[in-house]
């Protein structure tokens, strides 16, 4: 339904964009919605995003354009006006003006990005924050914050960060006995010393993208008894509303109290105005190469071989409370393209002092080198960050996967109080005899081309141009049959070829069209190659103990009770795992992987689900 039909009048923008056009429909992405809060609070980011000039009124032609930070650079996206409604209104997001469309027309610009409506439904708030801005993220727990909470926000929020909190105790948003919702995101946006009849008190501000829904103890809009304390003047100043509207105030020892979880998306001169104090920022695109540049992780054999940067701090920061003269800054590890591969790698970051002014660090330099930084541990995680202060001087950092010969594509940004230089320098060439011998690459052309696989399709999958699972299960042995695993076919099963049809089923069909087999083709030779490369002794299976590592290769990180699990499942009686059943147990240990991170909104590693989503997860797989 276009706006004409849901409004008579209707209107891009009404009275400016504020945090109170956002108001949450049926989907579970207040996640976006508090992103778009806090945006909002910058007008120069939101126009970034928004473009201005966008009307239903002079050149308009049912058509508008919004614009996403994509991995360094900037991606315009159009859309037609054209919204879900439901008896006539709008059943996603909308604005608190009846007559007011940017936001409903940004999510659903956000929602053709990210693959559609559906793909909106649970997600983190950092991710949305850093595809509308280009920051940097980091995720706090509220407990581990420092004690006067107040000090860590305040130049968090002179910096202009997006800040975003949540309480992760729970099942989705219930109520606490205040009226905190849980696991639900709420935007940070000011903090207030206010000054009382009894004295000086430090408040922060929340907004609730739902609009509605508020605090409801000290402090509450409505019920706070605390305001009569507060002079007219005083209220009128931190611009205090008594109405609810989703924006409330309350104190930072009871913020701490009702929230766990906390989002901070750090922004760089690229997209602040000057007249707020932002980072200065640096940024480098880089790849991790089998045999090349994916040295593996820190201590490996190779770990030398891997990308190199040169970081320079130049001038201490400009705070008077800190004695000590040192450089405060943000370095941030970014793997491209994760969700789109559906390849998790597990990264990590450590930093060097430099021995040189221009070179990168050797086999031997690092044999003799400590990490004077580096991140906890490798995650699979989107970006990992390290936050940290350095005496002024030179630096080397070294990004880099849990694995060698993991491949992948990166970003790396440095963000500095003041001006820094980063620049990539080359890998230093080691001498022969102190470097380890590595195994040369064997090029592999197991499955068939693309083209063969077309008419595969073709010739076993039905008329309609869908392929059930008796049809994969004659297709693959079609295409194992006579090839290098020649054999494995009659490991194959067609209960194998059910999970890989509504495992890769995005209808419910229980089948598969070409794009959806195309993509879980794609995965096969993927994983092909990598068993490939474990079957060392080339028995077309791989032994127990070859297992953990063909998994860590596909960037799939399991503990020692998981390897258990998968030897009494998905092994032969001689504990080996064969070709079919290696592409099995990827599929499974891969998709309910990805479900799983689904329904994990706040990324705690816990979930809390219904009994129906239980069921759909578990039977339907």
């Amino acid at each position: 339904m276009c706006k004409h039909e849901i409004s008579s009048f209707p209107e891009f923008i009404v009275d400016g964009a504020t945090r109170m056009d956002v108001c949450q429909g049926i989907l579970n992405d207040c996640w976006f919605l508090s992103a778009i809060a806090s945006l909002s609070l910058h007008r120069s980011l939101l126009e970034q995003v928004v473009p201005t000039g966008q009307s239903f009124h002079k050149g308009y032609n049912g058509s508008f354009h919004f614009r996403f930070w994509q991995y360094g650079e900037w991606k315009d996206v159009k859309i037609d006006d054209l919204l879900p409604t439901k008896n006539g209104q709008l059943i996603y997001l909308r604005s608190s003006q009846g007559n007011e469309f940017w936001t409903p027309l940004l999510e659903k610009a956000y929602a053709k990005l990210k693959g559609g409506y559906q793909a909106l439904n649970m997600g983190f708030p950092h991710e949305a924050m850093v595809d509308m801005t280009g920051g940097i993220t980091e995720v706090f727990q509220v407990a581990a914050l420092p004690k006067n909470l107040g000090c860590f926000l305040k130049p968090l929020l002179i910096k202009g960060a997006l800040i975003n909190c949540a309480n992760s105790q729970g099942p989705m948003v219930q109520r606490n006995p205040f009226g905190i919702l849980l696991r639900h995101a709420y935007s940070v946006t000011s903090l207030k010393k206010v000054q009382t009849k009894s004295g000086p008190v430090e408040l922060v501000r929340l907004h609730n993208p739902w609009g509605k829904a508020e605090w409801e103890g000290a402090w509450s809009d409505i019920t706070g008894k605390e305001w009569s304390e507060v002079p007219e003047q005083e209220q009128r100043r931190i611009e205090r509303v008594k109405k609810e509207d989703g924006e409330f105030w309350m104190s930072l020892s009871d913020f701490r109290q009702n929230f766990d979880i906390m989002e901070v998306c750090h922004l760089s001169n690229d997209t602040l105005s000057s007249a707020q104090r932002p980072w200065h920022s640096t940024m480098h695109q880089g790849t991790w190469r089998s045999y090349k540049s994916a040295g593996g992780p820190h201590k490996a054999a190779f770990y030398w071989k891997n990308p190199q940067f040169h970081l320079t701090l130049l001038e201490q920061d400009d705070d008077p409370e800190d004695p000590e003269l040192s450089c405060s800054f943000l370095v941030a590890l970014m793997q491209k393209h994760q969700r789109q591969k559906g390849v998790h790698l597990f990264i990590g970051l450590h930093i060097f002092k430099a021995p040189s002014k221009t070179k990168g660090l050797s086999l031997l330099d690092l044999s003799q080198l400590t990490p004077v930084l580096s991140t906890p541990n490798y995650a699979a995680c989107r970006e990992v960050v390290i936050r940290g202060s350095l005496a002024p001087g030179h630096y080397v950092i070294i990004p880099s996967t849990s694995q060698t010969h993991q491949e992948g594509e990166f970003l790396l940004r440095v963000l500095t109080e003041k001006s820094n230089k980063a620049i990539p320098v080359e890998t230093p060439s080691s001498d022969e005899r102190e470097v380890p011998t590595e195994p040369t690459p064997h090029s592999l052309s197991v499955l068939p081309s693309p083209s063969d696989t077309h008419q595969l399709f073709k010739k076993h999958c039905n008329k309609a141009g869908h392929c059930q699972p008796s049809e994969l299960f004659s297709l693959m042995t079609e295409a194992i049959k006579g090839g290098a695993l020649s054999g494995s076919e009659q490991k194959l099963c067609v209960e194998q070829c059910k999970s890989f049809v509504v495992l890769m089923d995005s209808q419910g069909l229980a089948q598969l069209d070409w794009l959806e087999f195309q993509a879980l083709w794609d995965k096969f030779r993927k994983w092909t190659d990598i068993f490939m490369r474990y079957d060392y002794n080339k028995s077309h299976s791989l032994e127990y103990r070859e297992i953990s590592h063909a998994l860590r290769s596909a960037g799939i990180q399991v503990d020692e009770f998981i390897m258990q699990l998968i030897g009494l499942r998905y092994t032969e009686p001689d504990m080996t795992v064969s070709y079919p059943g290696f592409l099995y147990l990827m599929m499974k240990l891969e998709s309910m992987i990805r479900k799983f991170q689904a329904y994990d909104m706040m990324g705690m590693g816990t979930v809390s689900i219904n009994i129906r989503q239980w069921l759909h997860m578990t039977l339907y797989n």
